[in-house]
C-alpha cells in the first residue's frame, strides 16, 4: 500500500477527485477528506459544528448525490485550523485528537498521520497550513497496481504542488504549522482562494 494525496484550492476539484479514485478500485475506507469549513461553506447546520457531529448534508447535496466516502462527511474543529468537514481514515486520526484520545492536537494527529503513511513531514506541515488557508487535502491508501493511476486523478483534478506552494507561504515568513496559530478569518480565507484562482492558468 501506498499513500498518494493532493491539497485543493477548489473544494469542487477534491470532491470530484474522491469520486475519480472510488470509480478506480479504491475502497472508500482508504480515502480521506478534510476540508476548511469557515464560514460554514458545506452545511446548512451549524448547530452540529457546535456538536463536532453531523453528516454534512449540504456538502452532499453539492456532490450530485455521490455515494461512498461523500456520504461521511461530519464537522469537526481541528485546532489552528478551525472548523473542517472531514470523513475517512485520517479525519477519524483527527477526531480521536480532538476529543483527546492523542495527544499533541488534531493537527498534530493529522500530520502525524500522515508522515507515518509515507507522506514527508515538510508536505505534511503545507498540507495542514493549506487546510488552514482554505483548501482541501484529499489522502489515499492505494495498491501499488494503482498509485500511477491515483496520482494522474489527483493531477488531471488541479491538486496543488507542494513545494510551489511552500515557497508562497515561506516567502510570508511561514515555516512549519502551528497548531496554537488562531485559524484564518472568513475574510482571510476568501483572500486566500481568490488569490490562488488567480493563480490558475
Amino acid at each position: 500500500m501506498r499513500t498518494v494525496t493532493g491539497l485543493f484550492d477548489d473544494y469542487g476539484d477534491a470532491r470530484d477527485a474522491v469520486t475519480d479514485l472510488e470509480a478506480a478500485g479504491v475502497p472508500s475506507d482508504d480515502i480521506s477528506i478534510v476540508a476548511n469549513n469557515t464560514g460554514d461553506w458545506y452545511s446548512t447546520d451549524s448547530s452540529n459544528a457546535a456538536e463536532g457531529a453531523g453528516t454534512g448534508a449540504g456538502l452532499g447535496a453539492a456532490g450530485g448525490g455521490v455515494i461512498g466516502l461523500l456520504t461521511g462527511l461530519r464537522l469537526m474543529a481541528i485546532p489552528g485550523v478551525g472548523p473542517v468537514v472531514a470523513a475517512g481514515w485520517l479525519a477519524a486520526t483527527a477526531a480521536g485528537a480532538a476529543a483527546g484520545a492523542v495527544a499533541g492536537g488534531a493537527a498534530g494527529g493529522i500530520i502525524g498521520a500522515l508522515t507515518e503513511s509515507g507522506v514527508h513531514e515538510e508536505d505534511a506541515h503545507v498540507y495542514a497550513e493549506g487546510i488552514r488557508r482554505g483548501g482541501t487535502l484529499v489522502t489515499a491508501r492505494v495498491d501499488d497496481s494503482l498509485v500511477l493511476q491515483a496520482e494522474a486523478i489527483l493531477q488531471q483534478r488541479d491538486r496543488v504542488d507542494p513545494a510551489a506552494r511552500r515557497s508562497i507561504y515561506a516567502e510570508e515568513g511561514w515555516s512549519r504549522f502551528d497548531d496554537n496559530a488562531d485559524p484564518y478569518t472568513l475574510e482571510q480565507v476568501q483572500r486566500e482562494r481568490e488569490r490562488y484562482r488567480a493563480m490558475m492558468p
